[in-house]
């Protein structure tokens, strides 16, 4: 702290929070200088800061990593401002307090400011470690965004459609790359974005060639399979309402699915489908609607007895979010490991989140799990739940073969001791546990990936699910227009092959 000038910052600190504003007052020379620390341990940490002038508008540091309205830091950073009045706020990933406030540029000496950041939940302590799978970022910005944001895996996308790092340049020897003890991203992640939606690509070694596919030519799953040939490959549907969605489930052929996407903004929503199936806006109203949107599709895919785990995605470089706003948490035993993780992802054993944290015990068994019963007997399960969180949350539910079963208020599930009402199935089925906070802009929620159930040997399979997606198909294949026939041919098959699927699920289902 400087002699010249001592000035205090006052905030107040608990889970769900609204944090009064801090007075800062600076220097003649325009110059202020921050340090940020850990509470706990007192040393230097990466932080992100979004920081307004009086009339609103985003600071950009010259140097700092800077992304529409916030940039980062490692622990220390020198500010040269014009006088007047400012606005901030400051985090670090989703298991740090925010702070908040305000300081005023004014004609005095230079000052230094310390702020400590305080971490109200480890996540990693339990076996959770957090990933972001869509990430678009600088590659030379990625290991301070990933501190900054205390992210432990993060697959930077280095090819997109036409666009490549590798055009005119070499990729490393070494494509993975171990840091800070515990953190880890790969540079050869990529995606296929066109009329049929987005799939996303990790674990290759080189990219799919999809910088001279037309819109809708050749079918995405074309790549799909090329991608597939490697079998360390990972392939995400990006979100669940792309139009192609319902075909790359026929075949079978995704990992997993976001279900936090990034229509999910730490600012707002963006309130629209995209070039994706529409959402009925009388069902699903702004602003929440498009969110809630996603979640209704994912729980047809779950009542269709297909096993897919939700993954997370934020499109920062892209769209409006810090890297790691949307995340999904992997639970890996022992060691943490680029692949132990993607096997975890890929098993189920998951959370996603824009907002609360939340770890599930569900009779010792974690997210992806399967239960068996005879067929005749009755499952009832015991549900335990930690959670924090820095918004409000006003309940948690159950979400049982896709209907809400149980709606329990913060209080009553303090009583508890931390547990929900359990859950009860006479047949096959799955369930999952979900907490959705009280912000108004935006969809913040967390969801446990589903448990499952099975009593006897078959499945849930829901008519109606099966029926949601064959006419999803048979929709989409209308919109098929190529000039082309031998090219309307080779689209077409992939979707008629899909129908064939949806059509045989139909006859197999054994529930409305």
């Amino acid at each position: 702290m400087s002699t010249a000038r001592t000035v205090r910052i006052a905030t107040l600190v608990v889970v769900a929070m609204t944090l009064p504003l801090a007075h800062i007052i600076a220097a003649p020379n325009e110059q202020l200088t921050i340090k940020v620390t850990d509470r706990d341990t007192g040393k230097p940490i990466a932080v992100r800061m979004h920081l307004k002038n009086a009339r609103g508008v985003a600071v950009k540091p010259p140097k700092a990593p800077f992304w529409k309205d916030h940039f980062v830091f490692d622990g220390e950073i020198t500010l040269n401002l014009p006088r007047g009045n400012y606005t901030f706020e400051m985090e670090r990933g989703a298991e740090y307090l925010d702070r908040s406030g305000y300081f005023t540029i004014e004609p005095f000496a230079n000052d230094t400011k310390d702020i400590d950041m305080k971490r109200f939940v480890d996540m990693a302590k339990s076996g959770w470690y957090a990933g972001d799978l869509h990430v678009h970022r600088p590659l030379d910005q990625i290991e301070l965004l990933m501190q900054a944001e205390d992210l432990h895996v993060a697959p930077v996308i280095t090819w997109w459609n036409a666009k490549s790092n590798w055009t005119t340049a070499k990729p490393p020897e070494k494509l993975l790359v171990n840091f800070d003890g515990h953190r880890f991203y790969r540079v050869m992640a990529g995606e296929d974005e066109r009329k049929g939606g987005a799939l996303l690509f990790f674990n290759l070694d080189r990219p799919l060639d999809v910088a001279t596919a037309k819109p809708e030519f050749p079918s995405p799953m074309t790549y799909l399979l090329a991608a597939k040939e490697n079998t360390a490959a990972h392939v995400d549907a990006e979100k669940p309402f792309w139009w192609d969605f319902p075909v790359w489930l026929a075949s079978g052929k995704i990992d997993s699915v976001g279900l936090a996407n990034n229509h999910q903004q730490r600012s707002g929503m963006l309130d629209n489908e995209a070039w994706g199936k529409p959402r009925d806006r009388t069902l699903f109203p702004a602003a929440h609607g498009n969110g809630r949107w996603s979640q209704e599709i994912y729980y047809h895919v779950l009542n269709c007895g297909i096993h897919l785990p939700p993954s997370a995605g934020s499109a920062s470089g892209v769209l409006p979010n810090p890297v790691g706003y949307n995340r999904v948490y992997a639970h890996v035993d022992g060691e943490l490991t680029w692949e132990k993780w993607f096997e975890s992802l890929r098993a189920g054993r998951v959370v996603v989140t824009n907002g609360p944290l939340i770890i599930p015990n569900v009779q010792g068994r974690r997210p992806g799990h399967t239960f068996h019963a005879d067929a005749g007997e009755t499952v009832e399960l015991e549900i335990g739940l930690t959670m924090a969180t820095r918004d409000k949350v006003e309940y948690l539910e159950v979400v049982q073969n896709g209907r809400v079963t149980s709606e329990v208020r913060l209080d009553d599930w303090r009583k508890a001791g931390g547990k929900l009402p359990p859950v009860r199935f006479d047949s096959s089925g799955w369930f999952l546990i979900r907490a959705v906070t009280n912000a108004k802009k935006t969809y913040r929620f967390a969801s446990t990936g589903p448990y499952y159930v099975q009593v006897g040997y078959e499945k849930r399979i829901s008519r109606a699910s099966a029926q949601f997606f064959l006419d999803w198909v048979r929709e989409r294949m209308k919109q098929i227009q190529l000039p082309d026939a031998a090219e309307q041919r080779e689209v077409l098959q992939f979707h008629q092959a899909a129908e064939a699927y949806w059509q045989t699920l139909i006859e197999r289902a054994n529930t409305d």
